[in-house]
C-alpha cells in the first residue's frame, strides 16, 4: 500500500476518467496525475516505478476505451504538456506531446508551413498521432514525422529519441503500440515557403469536410475501425443497415457509420459490446474482419 505522505503533490487519488476520455466513459483511476512539463512526467514515472505500480497514459483521451471499472496504478494525463516551436524558413516544427494536434497543423498554415493540413479535425494531440500513426485526407503522421523523444518507464531516467525510420510505421500502426513507452515529444519537417492564405484555406477545407460528414456534436472516439483496404469500414457498416444500431446508450452513428457515439450516459461495457455486435455482423455477412483503431484499458485479457 502507498503512503500518502510519500506522494508527489501533483497526484491525487481515485479520480474519475470519464472527464477526461472523449467517450466521456470510463471508471476512476486509482492515482492520477497531469504533469505540465516534460521534467514532472518524468518525476511522476519514477515514482511509479519506485512503487511497483502500474503506469498508463492517456493523452487526450481519444481513440481509447477505458473500462468502467477503472485503472489501477498511476494514469497519466498528458493534455497540459503543451508547447510548439516552428520554424517558418526551414519547416522544422517541435512540439510537445500534449499539444492537440489541430492547434499545431492551423499554426503551421499561418506559417505557410505545409504538410499537417490533414490533422486539423484529428481529435488527439501529438503524442497520440505519433503513436497512432494518425491520418486523414490522404496524409499522415509517417508522412512528415522526423524524430520522437520516448520514455521507457522501467527506466523513466532516461528519456530517449528514435527517427520516424525506427518506428516501423504502417497504416494506423507504429511500433510503439507494441511498446510501453510514453511520447515526451516529437519533431517534424514541414516544407516551407507556400503562401499561408492557401494553406490555411486547404486546412479549413479539410476540418469542414471532416465536420460536415461526422458527429462531432456527440463524445466519440473518432472512427472506431481501420480500413480493411481496399474496403472502407464505414461503407461495410452501412451497407448492412448497421446506422442507428444501439446497445444501452452507445450508437452507431447515424452521419457516420465508423463512428461510434455516446447518446447520453453509455458505458464503456455498451460501447464495448456494440463493438463486438458490429465486427460480428460484418464478419459473418462480408466474411471481413473489422480491427478498432481503438485502445482498449482496464479490460480483463480474456476479453475477446
Amino acid at each position: 500500500m502507498v503512503a500518502a505522505a510519500s506522494c508527489p503533490p501533483a497526484l491525487r487519488q481515485a479520480v474519475a476518467l470519464h472527464a477526461f476520455t472523449t467517450w466521456k466513459v470510463g471508471g476512476p483511476a486509482e492515482w492520477f496525475a497531469e504533469p505540465g512539463t516534460q521534467d514532472e512526467l518524468i518525476a511522476l514515472a519514477a515514482w511509479a516505478q519506485t512503487q511497483g505500480l502500474p503506469l498508463h497514459c492517456i493523452g487526450a483521451g481519444s481513440n481509447l476505451l477505458i473500462a468502467d471499472a477503472g485503472l489501477p496504478g498511476l494514469t497519466l494525463c498528458n493534455r497540459r504538456l503543451q508547447g510548439s516551436r516552428l520554424e517558418a524558413s526551414s519547416g522544422l516544427v517541435e512540439a510537445e506531446a500534449g499539444e492537440p494536434i489541430p492547434s499545431l497543423a492551423r499554426k503551421a498554415a499561418r506559417l505557410g508551413l505545409s504538410g499537417l493540413e490533414w490533422a486539423v479535425g484529428i481529435p488527439g494531440t501529438v503524442g497520440g498521432a505519433v503513436v497512432m500513426n494518425a491520418g486523414a485526407q490522404g496524409g499522415s503522421t509517417a508522412d512528415v514525422l522526423q524524430s520522437v523523444r520516448v520514455l521507457d518507464p522501467a527506466q523513466p531516467e532516461t528519456p530517449f529519441e528514435l527517427r520516424a525510420d525506427e518506428l516501423a510505421f504502417a497504416y494506423r500502426h507504429s511500433r510503439l503500440q507494441a511498446e510501453s513507452w510514453i511520447v515526451l515529444s516529437a519533431c517534424f519537417q514541414l516544407q516551407p515557403g507556400h503562401d499561408p492564405a492557401a494553406i490555411t484555406a486547404r486546412t479549413s477545407a479539410n476540418l469542414h469536410s471532416r465536420t460536415s460528414t461526422q458527429p462531432y456534436q456527440q463524445p466519440s472516439c473518432g472512427s472506431v475501425f481501420r480500413n480493411p483496404e481496399p474496403h472502407k469500414a464505414g461503407r461495410l457498416i452501412e451497407e448492412l443497415g448497421l446506422k442507428g444500431l444501439q446497445i444501452g446508450e452507445a450508437q452507431v452513428s447515424p452521419i457516420h457509420a465508423n463512428f461510434i457515439v455516446n447518446t447520453g450516459q453509455a458505458s464503456a461495457a455498451d460501447i464495448d459490446a456494440l463493438i463486438q455486435e458490429v465486427q460480428h455482423r460484418v464478419m459473418a455477412s462480408h466474411g471481413i474482419a473489422l480491427h478498432p483503431e481503438v485502445k482498449r484499458l482496464g479490460f480483463q485479457p480474456a476479453d475477446p
